[in-house]
């Protein structure tokens, strides 16, 4: 998903604008989520950029998108741009426990 919202109309308020935009990524991710793995992922991980434009996006994690979203409202931007790129992700193995010391003097 590359898009760009735009926070301003005649008619429709800009925090109404804000919550389609919020929900539209909310709906992207879960779509997203629910595709089928390709072999040998774990799970769908995500690439995330925000800004006002996009040359000026920076990247940003999955989970602070609704709070750029908020923020730019509350600074009264014109339009933001928003690029979710999706990429299976691999979980990393967990070390095995430390062993046990045998509390024996």
């Amino acid at each position: 998903m590359k898009k760009t919202f735009t926070l301003t109309h005649p008619k429709i308020k800009a925090a109404r604008l804000a919550e389609a935009a919020r929900c539209e990524v909310r709906r992207y991710l879960k779509r997203s989520r629910n595709r089928e793995r390709p072999e040998g992922a774990d799970f769908w991980d995500f690439d995330c950029k925000f800004g006002p434009t996009a040359e000026a996006a920076q990247a940003i994690a999955v989970a602070g998108i609704g709070k750029a979203i908020c923020d730019a409202e509350a600074r009264q931007a014109e339009s933001f741009y928003v690029e979710i790129l999706a990429k299976p992700g691999h979980r990393a193995a967990q070390p095995p426990p430390p062993p046990e010391s045998g509390g024996e003097p």
